[in-house]
């Protein structure tokens, strides 16, 4: 049965033009006399504070400015508890006076000059009178078979009467921003799909997905001031979406490519995933960040950044880029204990484990028991540690003494008295560990020691099974 669209939502839409300049808005709220009255609005993710009135000789708090406010949905904010209601501001009604009772905000809400926040408010009222009716028949449909029969038929009456008024809306006040957040909120009606339970929720994934913008236009710079754009967004990308790099990129350049237009908006997001992905504690997020750095801000696209701020991102993403989950891990050259050179390609095995780490770092230490006890178990597996000490000058006899008092010194050990590994691999923390295949790309990355051996366990599993694949191929 499909959902009653019983969405609280706040709306706005364009009426006729005003001729003032600027913005003008009256409220007088009987029963409420603190001094301050506040203007939110919203933001993304975020409720932010607009202005703040007053109140004057009259009992009235005017929020006023020469700068007409960006359309949107607003909140009148009441102290000291925070008691708010929401109004929309549009293009063309900039200047208005709305009533209310402090006890009864939006039930007794009236404004004077605003046809916008009329109809919204008419909108609110008619979903408000048929909730109880629907959520009455809605506690019959746990009820006897002929009770839950009545329900459901009463239950797609009441909700043919909000699609028909949701329709009447989106038709004959089609500009209005009403219309533009009931539809943005239908959301995708998929069809009826045959198959098995699996194919059909695969299919009606995969049909959400590519039709999740039918009705939903994220161009319209009105919803980024809206309380569920940011959600529908964020559900997009990460609902409609494998978490995966490949896939998460996939769907990043086409939202960008839908909201291109909207300036606001494209800056907003594409900052907003920029900065999600860089901090992502996921393995392999950062070439979701990667991409992100170097084909919008690396291409022109993120021209509000300062140039020295852009250096930095450039550089950053630069760094990481060669060292991405399968790319092909940097040739190192190194020494030994005996001053002999090495080479991280000399490591000939099915996995190699590249190892950073100092011996005065405490989380080094810390795994140090778990880097041998892994070793002793994975030996005989394939694997191999190649270990970097990335102590250098009059330290690095002490990187010699660590490993002979922790009997480790069956790894491939060696340091780099020059610090070149800090261009190539980017090390500005320890312990840090790669684990390269046998061709030297690397498999995974950045994860502790005490999860190496279960980590390893699963891509030597994983490596078994694509070769059983390939051989029945």
């Amino acid at each position: 049965m499909r959902r009653i669209y019983f969405v609280l939502l706040v709306l706005g839409f364009a009426f006729s033009a005003q001729a003032q300049g600027g913005h003008n808005i009256q409220v007088n709220i009987e029963g409420y006399s603190e001094q301050e009255l506040y203007l939110g609005y919203y933001y993304g993710d975020k409720t932010l504070i607009q202005d703040t009135a007053i109140i004057n000789a009259e009992g009235n708090y005017v929020f006023s400015g020469e700068e007409p406010l960006e359309p949107g949905l607003y909140l009148i904010v009441l102290a000291p508890d925070n008691n708010f209601f929401q109004l929309l501001v549009n293009e063309n009604e900039q200047h208005f006076k709305l009533n209310t009772l402090k006890d009864n905000l939006t039930g007794a809400l009236q404004f004077d000059g605003s046809p916008e926040n009329k109809l919204f408010y008419d909108y609110l009222s008619f979903l408000g009178k048929v909730r109880p009716e629907a959520e009455q028949y809605q506690q019959k449909m746990s009820g006897s078979v002929e009770e839950q029969a009545e329900a459901k038929k009463a239950l797609d009456a009441i909700n043919q009467r909000v699609q028909d008024y949701q329709q009447k809306i989106i038709k004959e006040e089609a500009n209005s921003f009403t219309a533009l957040i009931i539809k943005s909120n239908l959301g995708v009606q998929t069809p009826d799909f045959e198959g098995t339970p699996e194919d059909i929720q695969r299919k009606a994934w995969y049909y959400t997905r590519d039709h999740y913008f039918d009705n939903l236009d994220p161009t319209d710079p009105r919803l980024l001031r809206t309380p569920f754009f940011f959600e529908k967004i964020n559900t997009y990308i990460e609902k409609l979406h494998f978490q995966t790099p490949d896939s998460l990129i996939i769907g990043l350049d086409n939202l960008f490519k839908k909201i291109e237009p909207s300036e606001e908006t494209f800056k907003y997001y594409l900052i907003h995933f920029l900065n999600k992905y860089a901090g992502s504690k996921i393995v392999g997020m950062d070439a979701v960040y990667v991409h992100l750095a170097l084909n919008y801000y690396g291409k022109g696209k993120a021209d509000w950044v300062e140039e020295e701020q852009l250096e930095k991102i450039l550089d950053d993403a630069n760094k990481l880029e060669p060292l991405l989950i399968g790319k092909t891990a940097p040739n190192i050259k190194l020494q030994k204990q005996d001053g002999s050179k090495v080479e991280l390609y000399d490591a000939e095995s099915e996995y190699t484990i590249l190892y950073f780490w100092r011996y005065d770092c405490g989380h080094c230490k810390e795994s140090t028991p778990f880097m041998r006890d892994f070793y002793n178990n994975f030996k005989d597996r394939g694997v191999k540690i190649f270990s970097i000490c990335t102590k250098q000058g009059d330290e690095i006899p002490g990187c010699w003494d660590y490993i002979k008092e922790n009997e480790i010194g069956d790894w491939m050990h060696s340091v780099d008295p020059y610090g070149r590994y800090m261009l190539d691999y980017n090390v500005k923390t320890t312990p840090q560990m790669y684990i390269l295949d046998k061709d030297k790309k690397i498999v995974m990355k950045k994860i502790g020691a005490e999860q190496l051996e279960e980590v390893m366990d699963k891509i030597i599993e994983m490596n078994k099974k694509e070769k059983e694949a390939a051989g029945d191929r």
